[in-house]
């Protein structure tokens, strides 16, 4: 698979990252697939790694009714739902963009990103230089907040009080994005922030 490099200056480059990273967007993105999917109203989907067993089989149903509607996504795809949600997506005809915490240089892209990618309804992205072979959870941060930047609506699924994922929510009510999260008992902190109930 190629990896491609665009910096900021040239005009393929995401200026919704400079909108709303300002100076913290990155000098340059890495990729391999189809760039202008992050042209698209792409969905961000966040989900905290511990996530309770109702909130799974809500977030599966979902992925199904994503996959059927063809709507495009963004997300890392690292926590276990992230994970599950990708496998249904990928079930589906919408486009699809995968933020790595790791740089995409000599990555083993999975048997199953294959076809997507040959098709043009998938993009592999990442802000790390070609150095960091691995994903670092020291990333993930910065990860997370490029998905937030790239997306037009976001999506959190569960966020563990206290935890990053609800840090992060907190940075991203400032910005004015629409944000939303599946009501339920579990998710009563995002509510009392002020996101949205999904009603998709």
């Amino acid at each position: 698979m190629i990896v491609n490099t665009i910096p900021q200056e040239q005009p393929e480059y995401p200026r919704a990252l400079v909108q709303w990273l300002g100076n913290n967007a990155p000098a340059y993105l890495s990729y391999i697939g189809n760039i202008e999917i992050l042209k698209q109203p792409l969905l961000g989907l966040f989900s905290s790694v511990k996530c309770p067993a109702n909130l799974i089989l809500k977030a599966h149903d979902l992925s199904q009714k994503l996959a059927e509607a063809g709507t495009p996504v963004i997300s890392g795809f690292h926590s276990p739902v992230e994970k599950e949600m990708l496998s249904v997506l990928l079930q589906g005809a919408g486009s699809i963009a995968i933020c790595l915490a790791r740089g995409l240089e000599g990555m083993r892209v999975p048997s199953e990103h294959h076809k997507p990618l040959e098709d043009g309804r998938m993009v592999l992205v990442s802000l790390l230089g070609n150095i960091i072979r691995r994903p670092k959870v020291e990333f993930s941060y910065e990860r997370n907040r490029l998905v937030a930047a790239l997306a037009e609506r976001i999506l959190v699924l569960h966020a563990e009080p206290g935890g990053k994922l609800e840090s992060l929510c907190l940075e991203l009510m400032g910005w004015g994005k629409p944000i939303y999260t599946i009501k339920d008992t579990s998710n009563e902190n995002l509510i009392h922030l002020g996101v949205l109930e999904w009603k998709a």
